[in-house]
């Protein structure tokens, strides 16, 4: 087969080409660090890539929820605190005035704390977090707790509030106002200040109300245990969490990211080349008569 020089010309254009292709394809890799920019440099590490982000999208959206679960838990938990710290003050009251030394003046003073404290119970139960009430299942913009002259209603709505924290996986976030403030609660606490309205109150006529305060405080350390139990198994789903996320950005990383060593390497040995080339190609092309006539 004869060669021409036009042949060589051709040959040599179409290596240059492929050259400043690789080269171009190199230094786009140095400056994005990625291995492809568009899906038809490689379908395959796209579509994987598509995979592994959606995966990794998933698990940033369950560490958002933890945030919600730990403020529904955590609150939670500080407001059973400070219905069990009241509930231990009525019944510190109660035993102190189960003396019988105390006067009519001492116990209307004892009343008139009991009722502070009644009231201080209610505000509990209708906590708040943002705009939501803790204690009354799903109805959350509704009041829990209304107090009344023989106690106070309580919301009857028992729904779980619940947070998807891992794919499938809901995890219930709340206490139900029956739970934590039942009715007979209110109802025994306005017993011991309407006991405490007569000059005639014995001792035993207020010990034998305690008790029942005993029952709704043992009720109250269930509930708490509850979300204590709660708690600990989001902070282990957290952690789980948090080792998904890393295993998903290797694994994205892996799939997409360049060896930004290598990479940088082969770039300077394709420059080197293609200078050779360019170098080679200048000796392999004659002149010819037209370049003489230019």
């Amino acid at each position: 087969m004869r060669i021409t020089q036009s042949m060589l010309s051709s040959n040599m254009m179409k290596n240059l080409t492929a050259s400043m292709s690789r080269l171009d394809t190199l230094n786009t890799q140095v400056a994005t660090q990625k291995k492809i920019t568009k899906p038809s440099d490689d379908p395959v590490v796209a579509m994987k890539g598509i995979v592994y982000r959606r995966s990794l999208e998933e698990v940033e959206q369950f560490q958002r929820n933890f945030s919600e679960a730990y403020n529904w838990v955590e609150n939670t938990d500080s407001a059973l605190d400070k219905a069990k710290l009241a509930m231990d003050r009525i019944r510190e009251l109660v035993v102190q005035t189960s003396n019988d030394t105390y006067d009519a003046e001492q116990r209307e003073a004892t009343k008139a704390e009991i009722v502070q404290l009644k009231e201080h119970l209610v505000e509990i139960a209708n906590t708040k977090f943002g705009e939501k009430y803790l204690f009354n299942g799903t109805a959350t913009t509704t009041k829990p707790v209304e107090a009344t002259a023989t106690g106070a209603t309580v919301s009857a709505n028992a729904g779980k509030m619940e947070l998807e924290l891992s794919k499938g996986v809901h995890i219930q976030v709340n206490i139900s106002a029956s739970e934590a403030f039942p009715e007979a609660m209110f109802a025994d606490v306005q017993k011991i200040i309407d006991t405490l309205e007569y000059d005639t109150t014995t001792g035993s006529d207020l010990s034998g109300l305690l008790e029942d305060l005993d029952v709704h405080m043992a009720d109250n350390s269930t509930a708490r245990a509850k979300i204590g139990a709660r708690f600990n198994r989001i902070e282990l789903m957290e952690a789980r969490a948090a080792e998904q996320k890393v295993v998903a950005s290797r694994i994205l990383s892996e799939n997409e990211d360049v060896d930004f060593e290598q990479v940088v390497t082969d770039l300077t040995v394709q420059e080197t080349v293609h200078k050779a080339a360019l170098s080679v190609g200048s000796r392999i092309i004659q002149p010819s008569l037209m370049d003489y006539l230019r």
